[in-house]
């Protein structure tokens, strides 16, 4: 592994702070608050370098948006492309999988992501009612 640089450590040390993903964009906002005035492009830079070291995993949404968190939290959610809220799951389903294929293919997984895209109870119960007939 590499020596990390300040700005990394800075934004690993806040990544494990957090109970959630958080978008480059929030970051440099929370970066700035506390007075730890790095760069968007800087902070962008250090993610990437943070994800090909293996210490951190990106979850893209079904909007695009990037959500980076430490490798040692396993989520995975169920996402509704309607209103955007997203179920973690509790357990993750491919954990034994991730295991064979790195036996059987000699190949060392830092993480994997798992994503289910559809529609909320919500979403689809406004989908499936009736238009309102008016007189």
């Amino acid at each position: 592994m590499a020596q990390l640089t300040r700005s990394q450590e800075r934004i690993l040390k806040l990544l494990k702070t957090l109970q959630q993903g958080i978008s480059a964009q929030d970051l440099y906002i929370k970066l700035r608050d506390r007075q730890q005035g790095l760069g968007l492009a800087t902070i962008y830079r250090a993610l990437e370098a943070l994800k090909l070291e293996g210490l951190v995993q990106v979850r893209t949404l079904g909007s695009g948006e990037s959500l980076y968190s430490p490798i040692q939290r396993d989520q995975h959610h169920l996402t509704c492309l309607h209103c955007g809220r997203s179920v973690a799951l509790a357990d993750c389903p491919v954990r034994e999988l991730e295991r064979q294929l790195q036996d059987s293919h000699h190949f060392k997984v830092y993480y994997h992501t798992l994503e289910f895209f559809g529609l909320c109870d919500h979403c689809r119960l406004q989908e499936d009612a009736p238009a309102a007939v008016s007189s």
